[in-house]
C-alpha cells in the first residue's frame, strides 16, 4: 500500500543518464586537468586515441578524437605528465565519465617515469646494461625455458610459433605477470631455472624466454623491480626479454641477451626454421660435393699435366739399355779377343814351363842360395874372429838379417814350385774355356733377342712416323704454302701482292708470286629438276 502511495517520479535509466550527462556538460563544459598518461597505445584504427589520465588517488578516462588529434602540436606519450584541455561528458553505456580533450601541453614527467628514469641511470652505472654482457643466443637449442603465465595468449602463441618452425622441448614456470608477487615469482623462475643440473632428471634450459603481453606502465612495473634485472643479468643461460609490446619498455630489456618486441618475435629468434635449415644443409652438402669435384678435377689435370712433362719411362731406360746393348755386342768379341790374348802370353810362357828348364832354375837359385850362405858364414866368421879384437855390433845385425831374408826366400821359392807346373797351368785354362762357352752362347741369344725387339719397335715408329706425317696429307690433295723464308703461311693476311712464296705438293715444290687478285667464285649450278635456283651472291 506505501508503494501505491508515492508520489516519485519514475525513470528510466536512458533518462538518467542523459539528465547526468548534461549536468555534467553544463557544470564542466570547459576545464584544464592536470595529470599522468598511462596505457596510451597510440591512434586506434578509427583514428581516436583512448588513455587514461591518473595521479596517486584517482584515474579518469581520456579520449581525443580524429580530427582534434591531427591539430595537436604536441602528441600524447606514455608516462608523461601533461595538462589536458577540453570537456568533462559521460559514456552512458558504461556509466563511465571521461574528458574529450581538445588540446594537450606537457607538465612535466609522471612519477612513475621519473622513478623509472632514476633506476635505469643507476643500474646503468653498475654496468648491468653494457653491451660487453651480452651473450650470443645459442642456434639451435635443445631445451627452452619460459617464464609466463601459464594462461594467457602468451604461452599459446610461443608454442605455436616454436612448432611452426622448429619443434623443441619446452618447459613452462608458471608466474603471475601482473602485481605484487610478479617480480619475487620471476625472479625465483630465473634463479630455478639456473640451479638445475645439466644431466638431471629435469633438462636444464639452453634459453630462457620472459614474456607478457602489452599493458600500461603499471601492469608491466613488475618488469622494472631492481631485483628482476638484477637476476636477468646474473642469470648463466642467455635471456630473451619479450615483455610487452613493440612500443613498452622495461628495465630488463637493457639487461637481457636480446630484445624481442613481441612474444612472438622471441619465438622466432629462438630457434630457426627447420625448412630453411634442411635447404641450408642440403645446400652446403651441394657445395661441398661441388668443391670436392672440382678439387678433385683440377689435382686430376695437374696430374695429368705433370704426367704429360715427364719423360716417358721407355725414355728414361732407353740410354741405358742401349749401352747394354753395346756392352753385349762387345762382350762377345772383347772376350774372344782376351782368350787369345791369354793364350798367346800362354805359347810364350809355356817354353819356360818345362820340367827341364824348371829343374835347371831350381837347381840355379840352390846353387847361388849355398853360395850366399857359405859367403854369409865366411863374413861371420871373419867378423867373430875381428869381434875377438874388436866387438863389432852392426855387422852382427847384418849377419843375422840376411839369414834370415835367405830362410824367407827359400820358404817362398818352395811355396810357388809346385804352382808353376804346366799340368796345373792347363787345368786353369780348360776351366776358363769351360765357363767361356755357355755366356758366349747366352750372350748371342740375348743379341738376337734384342735385336728383334729394335726391329720390331723401329717397324712401329716409322708406321706411326707414316701416319703422322704431313706428306699423306698432301697425297690427299693438298698442298703447303711457305713464304721466301721458308716459314708456312697460316692465314691470308700475311701474304701481300707480289711476295713470292714456295707450294709444296705431295711430288714436288714450286715457285710461285702472290698476284692479289679477287678469289674466283664458283658459279651456282643449275637444279637438276629444272626449278628455279637463287643466287649466292
Amino acid at each position: 500500500m506505501a508503494e501505491a502511495l508515492t508520489n516519485a517520479a519514475e525513470f528510466t535509466v536512458s533518462e538518467i543518464s542523459q539528465a547526468v550527462k548534461r549536468a555534467i556538460e553544463d557544470e564542466f563544459g570547459h576545464v584544464r586537468v592536470r595529470g599522468e598518461i598511462s596505457g596510451f597505445r597510440g591512434q586506434h584504427s578509427s583514428g581516436h586515441a583512448y588513455f587514461t589520465l591518473k595521479d596517486e588517488n584517482a584515474a579518469i578516462d581520456a579520449v581525443i578524437w580524429k580530427t582534434s588529434y591531427a591539430r595537436l602540436t604536441f602528441k600524447p606519450a606514455e608516462g608523461l605528465e601533461v595538462i589536458a584541455t577540453g570537456r568533462l561528458t559521460t559514456f552512458p553505456r558504461s556509466s563511465k565519465y571521461q574528458i574529450v580533450i581538445d588540446n594537450i601541453e606537457p607538465a612535466g614527467a609522471g612519477a612513475l617515469m621519473a622513478l623509472l628514469e632514476e633506476r635505469r641511470r643507476k643500474l646503468h652505472a653498475e654496468g648491468l646494461f653494457a653491451r660487453e654482457r651480452k651473450r650470443p643466443l645459442p642456434y639451435l637449442p635443445r631445451v627452452i625455458g619460459v617464464i609466463t603465465s601459464p594462461t594467457g595468449a602468451v604461452i599459446r602463441d610461443i608454442l605455436h610459433r616454436l612448432e611452426d618452425r622448429f619443434p623443441s622441448h619446452v618447459l613452462v614456470w608458471p608466474v603471475r605477470v601482473q602485481g605484487d608477487t610478479c617480480a619475487p615469482e620471476v625472479v625465483n623462475a630465473i634463479e630455478s631455472f639456473n640451479a638445475l643440473l645439466p644431466n638431471g632428471s629435469i633438462p636444464r634450459p639452453d634459453l630462457l624466454i620472459v614474456a607478457r603481453g602489452g599493458g600500461s606502465i603499471e601492469d608491466l612495473w613488475g618488469f622494472n623491480e631492481e631485483a628482476v634485472v638484477r637476476a636477468v643479468a646474473a642469470s648463466g643461460i642467455p635471456v630473451i626479454s619479450a615483455v610487452g609490446h613493440e612500443t613498452d619498455t622495461t628495465l630488463i630489456d637493457y639487461a637481457a641477451d636480446m630484445r624481442a618486441p613481441t612474444p612472438t618475435a622471441a619465438a622466432e629468434a629462438a630457434v630457426p626454421v627447420r625448412a630453411e635449415l634442411i635447404a641450408y644443409v642440403d645446400d652446403l652438402g651441394s657445395r661441398q660435393r661441388q668443391g670436392a669435384r672440382r678439387l678433385a678435377g683440377s689435382a686430376r689435370d695437374r696430374l695429368r699435366a705433370a704426367s704429360a712433362g715427364l719423360p716417358r719411362p721407355a725414355d728414361l731406360v732407353a740410354t741405358q739399355r742401349q749401352r747394354l746393348d753395346h756392352a753385349s755386342s762387345n762382350l762377345l768379341g772383347n772376350l774372344r779377343h782376351s782368350v787369345q790374348v791369354l793364350r798367346v802370353r800362354f805359347a810364350r810362357v809355356e817354353p819356360k814351363l818345362n820340367s827341364r828348364v824348371l829343374q835347371g832354375q831350381r837347381q840355379e837359385a840352390a846353387e847361388r842360395l849355398r853360395n850366399l850362405a857359405l859367403r854369409s858364414d865366411a863374413g861371420l866368421r871373419k867378423t867373430v874372429d875381428r869381434s875377438r879384437l874388436t866387438y863389432d855390433p852392426r855387422a852382427q845385425r847384418l849377419a843375422i838379417a840376411a839369414a834370415r831374408l835367405v830362410e824367407r826366400k827359400r820358404a817362398q821359392l818352395e811355396a810357388v814350385g809346385p804352382k808353376l807346373a804346366p799340368n796345373a797351368l792347363r787345368a786353369e785354362i780348360r776351366h776358363g774355356q769351360a765357363q767361356l762357352g755357355p755366356l758366349a752362347t747366352r750372350l748371342y741369344a740375348s743379341m738376337l733377342q734384342g735385336l728383334s725387339l729394335r726391329g720390331a719397335a723401329l717397324a712401329q715408329a716409322g708406321k706411326l712416323l707414316t701416319s703422322l706425317s704431313y706428306k699423306s696429307v698432301l697425297a690427299r690433295g693438298y698442298a703447303v704454302v711457305k713464304d721466301d723464308e721458308g716459314n708456312l703461311v697460316h692465314e691470308r693476311g700475311g701474304l701481300k701482292p707480289g711476295a713470292p712464296v714456295s707450294i709444296e705438293f705431295a711430288d714436288g715444290e714450286v715457285g710461285a708470286t702472290i698476284a692479289g687478285s679477287p678469289v674466283i667464285k664458283k658459279k651456282p649450278r643449275p637444279p637438276s629438276d629444272g626449278g628455279t635456283q637463287e643466287s649466292l651472291f
